[in-house]
């Protein structure tokens, strides 16, 4: 039980293989100029703001061919809204078809422990399996749940908040927002808090292998902490079920519908997968929204005199500078047309979430940062069968800490200019140095 059967790899005609030989003849060059040549995500510069770039590819193409990373690149919201919904897309082809049959290459055995571990991740999961997995999930990981965390969250923000202050120039990012995260989600999980240590270094690890350009030594990485991480969680469901308790993993064991349950390895990838997903989005929403809030000051304001709500402000935290700048589909029918391109069976989609979500076309002045925009229907969180099933939890940690800020440390100042990782999937701020300043209530 737990496990639904796989349907059988559909044979595909010759036709419609993705010729990985020949990218160039799907786009004539003499047509415009290489609005590729713009998209340059190991650029550090690029890095620190991609947007400026960004909004000169939307502006010439809804589409281009990526020939590094052998992909189709959406820029439109409208484009991308519909993609996120298209079930003709999804996640993973390995449930239609082998590696062979589309003339794609076998996975590289180097990595074969990180593939283990996102073997059962949602993210990685199309249905009928991530239909069956999502409700047992959802049968504990509901609003009403997350609601009820209210409370812890915002005093466990209260509380980091206010040792921080008291030394006056603090990290928000190391000092404040990670150890945060990680507290909520550890107690959401029941997993020890005096474990988060170990849970931060998994997590940094893993998110690499998301990247266009990660590096062999990432990668080596990333499946040495896979291992790690893997036989933690192992460890911990063997004690909640020896031990159950009240939080999310115990009621991941015990979930039952219709005589279905998780399996092990299910409990692993899930458990892992809303350790990362979790923790990573929080974490760099707000850090990237507080910068965004320090370079508009009369924004912060807005939020500090009651005028624009904490929830509301969230909002344009994840719009304006979202957390995943990209996300990926692949072609698993014939006949798809997106954004005027005939794609074949097995091409991949990459779709710009930073840049659908500073479309002039669906946002009124895009590149303003305003914090009353209160737009819920940015892509921060994706869409359609894979909408993030956390984003209840990210809005509700984020409002927590918004409010958190305005009232312990209203008068925050920026110490120096931050930077970013070096890394353009997972967007973040490496530190966001900062002083409490003098208070202005």
């Amino acid at each position: 039980m737990g496990v639904a059967e796989t349907p059988e790899p559909r044979s595909v005609d010759p036709a419609d293989r993705v010729d990985l030989a020949d990218p160039a003849d799907l786009v004539d060059p003499t047509d415009a100029p290489d609005p590729a040549s713009l998209f340059r995500p190991g650029d550090p510069a690029f890095i620190a703001d991609p947007y400026p770039a960004l909004a000169a590819i939307r502006e010439q193409t809804p589409i281009f061919w990526n020939s590094t990373s052998r992909q189709w690149v959406l820029t439109r919201f409208s484009d991308i809204h519909d993609a996120l919904r298209d079930r003709r897309l999804g996640r993973t082809y390995e449930h239609l078809f082998t590696h062979a049959e589309l003339g794609k290459p076998d996975p590289d055995p180097r990595w074969a422990r990180f593939r283990e571990q996102e073997r059962w991740s949602l993210l990685s999961l199309e249905p009928p399996d991530h239909t069956r997995i999502r409700q047992l999930i959802s049968k504990v990981f509901t609003v009403r749940a997350i609601g009820a965390l209210r409370p812890f969250i915002e005093a466990t923000a209260t509380k980091y908040l206010t040792g921080c202050v008291e030394a006056g120039e603090f990290d928000l990012i190391t000092e404040y927002a990670q150890p945060y995260s990680v507290a909520v989600i550890c107690h959401l999980l029941g997993v020890p808090v005096e474990d988060a240590e170990s849970l931060l270094r998994w997590s940094h690890a893993t998110v690499k292998m998301y990247e266009l350009e990660a590096t062999d030594a990432q990668r080596m990485a990333a499946d040495r902490s896979a291992v790690e991480f893997m036989d933690y969680t192992r460890a911990l469901i063997a004690t909640k079920r020896s031990k159950p308790d009240a939080a999310l993993v115990s009621q991941l064991v015990q979930v039952e519908e219709a005589g279905d349950r998780l399996t092990e390895e299910e409990i692993i990838c899930t458990t892992i997968v809303l350790l990362n997903a979790g923790h990573e989005a929080t974490v760099n929403t707000i850090g990237n929204g507080m910068r965004a809030f320090l370079r508009h000051p009369g924004e912060w304001e807005r939020v500090l005199s009651g005028r624009v709500e904490s929830r509301t402000a969230v909002e344009e935290m994840l719009r304006w500078d979202p957390p995943l700048q990209m996300f990926e589909r692949w072609v698993l029918e014939e006949g798809v047309v997106i954004a005027g391109q005939a794609m074949k069976v097995g091409d991949e989609i990459a779709m710009l979430f930073g840049s659908a979500n500073r479309d002039p076309a669906r946002f009124t002045d895009p590149d303003r940062f305003d914090a009353s925009r209160g737009e819920t229907t940015h892509v921060a969180f994706g869409g359609g069968v894979h909408f993030c099933v956390g984003a209840p939890l990210a809005r509700l940690e984020i409002e927590a800490s918004l409010a958190a800020i305005a009232r312990i440390a209203p008068g925050l100042e920026q110490v120096r200019e931050p930077a970013y990782h070096d890394a353009f999937v997972i967007r973040g701020l490496t530190e966001l140095r900062v002083s409490t300043g003098k208070s202005r209530r």
